[in-house]
């Protein structure tokens, strides 16, 4: 089963990641309390939620030796049980919102700076996912995630 297994959110950039156990997705905004609700902070229209697979953030601890918390990547949504790079162009559910799935998030300069230098090769292809809210609604932790009919 895909599930929801950590939700974060930081009020500004470079703020420390908070743990919420729900959160409200924002048509066409963001998740409340996060930095991208505030249009100045999102690079694109388009730019409002970000989503990772817990199992690619152990899978680098283990590879690597190094430590990596579910929060240090910085995405907003971590997940369990789902091959987010197959949401990429669709359209999914996540609790009560939907959600459609535009790019992947490629590791970047400063995710490395942040983590380990070691980020920056081991996440090609496993950052994550960037999403646009569809339709919103609340999100809580152990809410399922399906891929629309």
């Amino acid at each position: 089963m895909s599930t929801v297994v950590h939700i974060f959110v930081a009020p500004k950039r470079g703020a420390a990641m908070s743990a919420q156990q729900s959160v409200e997705a924002l048509t066409e905004v963001g998740l409340a309390g996060d930095r991208y609700c505030v249009e100045k902070n999102r690079r694109s229209p388009d730019y409002q939620v970000t989503f990772i697979e817990l199992e690619n953030v152990e899978a680098f601890t283990q590879a690597s030796g190094l430590p990596l918390t579910p929060q240090m990547p910085r995405r907003n949504i971590v997940t369990s049980g789902i091959r987010l790079n197959e949401l990429c162009g669709k359209r999914f559910r996540v609790g009560r919102a939907r959600f459609e799935g535009l790019e992947l998030c490629e590791p970047c300069s400063l995710f490395a700076k942040r983590t380990h230098r070691e980020v920056s090769q081991f996440f090609v292809g496993k950052g994550g996912l960037r999403a646009r809210i569809v339709s919103g609604g609340e999100i809580r932790v152990g809410d399922t995630i399906e891929q629309d009919a």
